[in-house]
């Protein structure tokens, strides 16, 4: 099949291992792509930046981020491994596992990839003894890890041996892997700016959620400039749409490309605002040599962005390796970031990965943790924001205003207002959400509260004024503290229920009959 009748499947591929392993020369064996296109990357023969790569895999296309593989570049390597769906684990047979070996699978792991493979490489410069012994080494190495079951392909991207049981495992390794959803929010993290005459600035890099279209207005942050997509390549052909998880490049002519950095997130205007202080859920690498002190320094890396940051722990005054905790991160300048993404802590110095987790949401300030209930909302907030449906069940039951409409809990929730209301309209038909007026959304659970405080307010004024058909609205309604919508909602609610009535225009409650005291009835 040709390439042009490839079938562009938004899934993405990335390498990662030690450097000079054989990374880039597999890709281009692969694809017949050279990802090194800097030319101190060609005169010392080492990745720096990332490498894109478009891959045919019989009537399908998937794109292949190549990573570098030096210690100083783990930056970059973070940047180019975020956006995968599954990994080519690079490993040669002559040197066997190195450091960064260990490192990138940490990172991997940390990242939330689940599938790949294995390509030991540079087979054509040892003996099949060392072989069968890196073999084993590796199955030892990965037991226990996402790469445990994966298969440890021998090949030469020299002489080609063992290429096609490579291949073979690489078309099982995309038949695992899920294509992304791509009905949320476009948001694509820059990895790489340039300018093309004809186009103006050209932002590249993966979508970590979404879809977007040539025409749309998009914004880049956290400069807050806006622009209209004015062409589309995806995996290095034009394109009329991207989708998350595709490799991509954006025309974007009303941004000055001087103003762009590596780190900068394109997406729909609306929902994402630039932020420092972030909760996020926090996993230390077990291997770790030191245990995590609350206010340490270290280095954030989520999307593209690296940022240095100031550590506090929620839960524990210490973090141990391997604990979990929940944290806050502060920034050192505000970045971009969604409900979900994966994030990884280093150490400045001396240079090492301390660990990762996923961000749960950007906060205004920071939070107290020695404040009733508030490791409480933090554990339920995270466990929330996993699937859409309870993220937006929480987005309303913590409703600044009491209740809300499905564009204020689409901005929380950083999901379109479409997969929003379906959400809702399937919590109402669960009973967990009410609707209380047109676009108005409540828990049901704040709903119970509120009705039930209200009943007994009117039950108090009847036996306090028997005399009285009952409470004037205005006056509950300012004594509550509630939003007008709000409350004529929960009135109503009671209303249909049979439990609340309206009499001279004031309310009160149904087995209510107006009488006075003996002595004023005497007075007749």
């Amino acid at each position: 099949m040709s390439k042009e009748a490839a079938q562009q499947i938004n899934v993405t591929l990335g390498t990662a291992g030690h450097i000079d392993h054989g990374k880039t020369a597999l890709i281009k064996l692969l694809t017949g792509c050279e990802t090194d296109r800097l030319k101190q990357e060609k005169e010392r023969g080492m990745s720096i930046e990332l490498g894109f790569a478009p891959c045919q895999l019989g009537d399908l296309e998937v794109g292949i981020v190549d990573v570098p593989g030096h210690e100083n570049f783990i930056k970059t390597m973070v940047a180019g491994a975020t956006g995968i769906d599954g990994v080519i684990f690079v490993v040669a047979a002559d040197d066997s596992i190195m450091p960064q070996t260990r490192e990138h699978l940490d990172i991997l792991t940390l990242l939330g990839v689940r599938f790949g493979m294995v390509a030991m490489t540079k087979i054509d410069l040892v003996t099949p003894e060392r072989v069968e012994q890196v073999t084993e080494e590796l199955q030892q190495f990965l037991r226990g890890t996402f790469l445990q079951d994966a298969p440890i392909c021998p090949m030469s991207s020299i002489t080609g041996a063992g290429f096609d049981g490579f291949y073979t495992a690489l078309k099982d390794l995309i038949a695992k892997v899920k294509p992304r959803d791509t009905d949320g929010v476009f948001r694509q993290p820059v990895e790489r700016v340039f300018s093309v005459k004809g186009f103006g600035t050209v932002v590249s890099g993966i979508p970590a959620s979404g879809a977007a279209h040539i025409g749309d207005e998009v914004v880049l942050l956290p400069q807050g400039t806006k622009s209209r997509i004015k062409a589309i390549q995806v995996y290095g052909r034009q394109a009329d749409q991207v989708q998350s998880g595709q490799c991509a490049a954006l025309s974007l002519p009303q941004i000055d490309t001087k103003s762009v950095v590596r780190g900068n997130v394109v997406t729909l205007t609306g929902y994402f605002e630039p932020a420092r202080w972030w909760l996020c859920h926090l996993r230390l690498l077990a291997s770790e040599i030191a245990a995590l002190k609350n206010g340490a320094q270290v280095k954030f890396h989520t999307g593209t962005s690296e940022v240095s940051a100031t550590v506090y722990l929620l839960d524990c005054d210490i973090a141990q390796p391997g604990q979990s905790a929940y944290v806050q991160i502060r920034t050192d300048h505000p970045i971009i970031a969604g409900p979900t993404d994966h994030f990884i802590l280093r150490c400045p110095s001396p240079a090492r990965t301390l660990g990762g987790g996923l961000v749960v949401e950007s906060l205004q300030r920071r939070i107290k943790r020695s404040k009733p209930g508030v490791l409480e909302d933090v554990a339920a907030r995270t466990q929330a924001v996993i699937k859409p449906l309870s993220f937006v069940e929480y987005a309303v039951a913590q409703a600044p205003d009491i209740a809300a409409k499905a564009n204020e809990i689409a901005i929380r929730t950083k999901l379109p207002v479409a997969r929003v209301t379906a959400c809702l309209e399937m919590l109402v038909g669960q009973g967990r959400v009410l609707q209380i007026g047109t676009g108005l959304y409540m828990h049901q659970d704040i709903w119970t509260r509120i009705a039930t405080d209200l009943l007994e307010r009117i039950a108090r004024f009847h036996q306090e004024q028997p005399g009285s058909p009952g409470p004037e609205r205005e006056k509950l309604l300012i004594e509550m503290g509630l939003k007008k919508p709000v409350f004529d909602g929960v009135v109503a609610g009671l209303q249909t229920q049979d439990k609340l009535a309206i009499r001279k225009g004031r309310l009160a409650l149904p087995n209510h009959t107006e009488s006075f005291a003996p002595q004023v009835q005497n007075l007749g």
